[in-house]
């Protein structure tokens, strides 16, 4: 009898496949507080490809937030009505003028930001209405949102992290073991007989077919799932 594949332990959910967010330095969304706060820190978290600012307010909480291009230390963010259009400060869609480079955008009012959240990555306000905002996402493709949706103003920071080469697999392991994702990726065809259907043998060929019915049980599930074709095009 075969060992069970790796998306069979993927899909149980144990510690070895989880997000390790218990070494994260904490969640990131905007915060309910409308009052001024000051910039007391700029940190790294492993679980944020953006650097994180801390920021400290007058009442003695401090929150997490994305660090945007230009933020130093010693600045005072702020949210809420009548917050100026400044780096880092919290508004509502509505109340931001078409133009304005954005990021960490609310799905729904409330939730604390869900989109663009990645390093050097912005968002742009192009039209707007009584009820709803269109934004141009980074991917070109344009979403409409309801005026209540806060979002953060500015570029966030980090532009040009995937310009850097890492030169060595090692740099990239320690990368992924940070978040702790599967890596290397090893295909099946590579493993031994136990370890995957398409295991086994001395050559580069599967030996089975590549087609596997809807009905198939977990483990036997791989390759290509109930295909309507396969092959080139004639």
């Amino acid at each position: 009898m075969g060992k069970r594949i790796i998306q069979q332990r993927r899909g149980r959910g144990t510690s070895t496949y989880r997000s390790p967010s218990h070494r994260f330095k904490g969640e990131v969304k905007h915060y309910d507080l409308e009052t001024n706060g000051k910039v007391v820190d700029v940190i790294h978290c492993s679980g944020h490809t953006a650097p994180l600012m801390k920021v400290a307010f007058m009442t003695g909480d401090s929150v997490l937030s994305f660090a945007p291009s230009g933020i130093k230390v010693g600045d005072t963010i702020s949210s809420g009505v009548g917050t100026e259009l400044a780096p880092g400060n919290v508004l509502k869609l509505g109340d931001i003028p078409e133009g304005t480079l954005i990021h960490n955008i609310e799905l729904r009012p409330g939730d604390g930001g869900k989109l663009v959240r990645s390093s050097g990555t912005f968002a742009k306000v192009v039209a707007k209405t009584d009820k709803n905002v269109r934004v141009v996402l980074p991917s070109k493709k344009e979403k409409i949102f309801l005026v209540n949706c806060r979002a953060a103003i500015g570029a966030l920071s980090g532009a040009g992290r995937c310009e850097k080469p890492f030169l060595k697999a090692g740099i990239r392991m320690k990368k992924m073991r940070a978040r702790n994702k599967l890596y290397p990726k090893v295909c099946g065809i590579s493993m031994n007989a136990v370890d995957h259907p398409f295991g086994g043998g001395c050559s580069h060929i599967k030996g089975r077919p590549t087609q596997s019915p809807r009905s198939a049980p977990p483990g036997r599930k791989v390759g290509k799932i109930a295909p309507r074709r396969t092959g080139r095009k004639k």
